[in-house]
């Protein structure tokens, strides 16, 4: 308990830490509304299939990189300042050091995914409504899940963001990984021909988690099913990522 509480406040005195919780939250509701502006247009017609939650999520593909920045910082901070060297000879054991960084990442992503979301789809919904375009309330078949399956993947993306943090022990190096993997590899997907293409665009697991935040089925991975194996390829990076902790200088 103790090195959690240390951790903790390691991360709530660095400024850039709430600047990035900020951002998470301002970053994800803008997008979302130039991204349900723009399906509104002048004059258009709401499509026979439109899901007004996921469009008010769109502005989750930008967010998640902050906060998975945010999540990556919490030890590559370290890495950049010398500090890993000492804090590892108070906290020899690397695991327990790992968990208590997880721990304390998940104490700032949890409260910052649940406004994120909730500002998100109460700006969308307000924005569709005011144009006389179909909305969603809470009380919609699948919204609530929806909505927790969003916070869910936002809190993924951060502890992505840590892993890769510890592989590359580097801010930019950690960052470049992860628009690789959340926005670079979903956008050529389409373009991979064949059998491979369609399996990379469907279950590519920050595109299958995706899936997880829609109510209107679109043919691709189930929303829970999506966010499984999101969840299972999160564990995995983890996991990954204490191996490589574990055997190496700091």
């Amino acid at each position: 308990m103790n090195i959690v509480i240390s951790e903790w406040i390691k991360i709530r005195s660095v400024r850039s830490t709430w600047v990035m919780v900020a951002s998470t939250a301002v970053v994800t509701v803008l997008v979302s509304l130039v991204g349900v502006t723009g399906l509104i247009g002048d004059g258009a017609v709401a499509p026979a299939a439109f899901d007004p939650t996921a469009a008010g999520f769109k502005g989750i593909l930008v967010g998640q990189l902050v906060i998975a920045a945010l999540g990556s910082q919490a030890i590559t901070a370290e890495y950049a300042s010398g500090q890993i060297i000492s804090t590892l000879t108070l906290v020899p054991r690397r695991r327990t050091f790992l968990l208590a960084k997880l721990a304390v990442v998940a104490m700032v992503a949890v409260p910052t995914a649940i406004v994120t979301v909730a500002a998100a789809f109460g700006a969308s919904q307000a924005t569709l409504a005011a144009a006389g375009w179909p909305t969603a309330t809470l009380g919609d078949p699948d919204v609530v899940r929806a909505l927790a399956c969003a916070v869910v993947y936002l809190v993924l993306a951060s502890v992505l963001g840590l892993a890769f943090g510890t592989i590359t022990r580097s801010s930019s190096g950690a960052l470049a990984v992860i628009v690789t993997v959340a926005l670079l590899i979903p956008a050529l997907a389409p373009g991979i021909p064949g059998i491979i293409g369609q399996v990379v665009g469907t279950y590519w697991p920050t595109t299958a988690g995706q899936a997880s935040y829609t109510v209107v089925a679109n043919g691709s991975i189930l929303p829970l099913a999506g966010l499984a194996l999101l969840t299972v390829a999160t564990v995995w990076t983890a996991v990954a990522a204490t191996l490589v902790f574990l055997r190496r200088d700091a």
